[in-house]
């Protein structure tokens, strides 16, 4: 993997308040755990930007490199990883993921 890849990555990242790598898209997630990330993000009602690794075989091995995280989904919060689907079910039931947003100034959408 290259460092174009991990700059383009990071770029990623930083140019979205809510990020989520996944496989497909969020109106065609390719695999379970992407679909109940997405899911989730809907419930709570928050904009995020997505990144469909599928397309893209370089991010698909780089963002594991980058998060140190060794599966997709992954979500990026204002720059910040939280973590896969697993995750983000636990801190969604927990209500941690809907305090997160809101301490990172991720308003649910109206």
């Amino acid at each position: 993997m290259t460092d174009d890849t991990q700059a383009r990555i990071k770029q990623l990242v930083d140019g979205s308040d809510v990020l989520l790598f996944m496989k497909g898209s969020p109106l065609f997630p390719q695999c379970g755990f992407s679909s109940r990330a997405v899911a989730i993000l809907n419930h709570l009602g928050v904009e995020f930007d997505s990144f469909d690794v599928l397309q893209d075989q370089g991010v698909r091995q780089g963002i594991k490199t980058f998060s140190d995280w060794p599966t997709i989904p992954q979500l990026y919060v204002k720059g910040e990883f939280v973590g896969g689907s697993d995750i983000m079910m636990e801190m969604y039931e927990s209500g941690e993921l809907t305090q997160l947003m809101a301490d990172k100034g991720v308003a649910a959408s109206a």
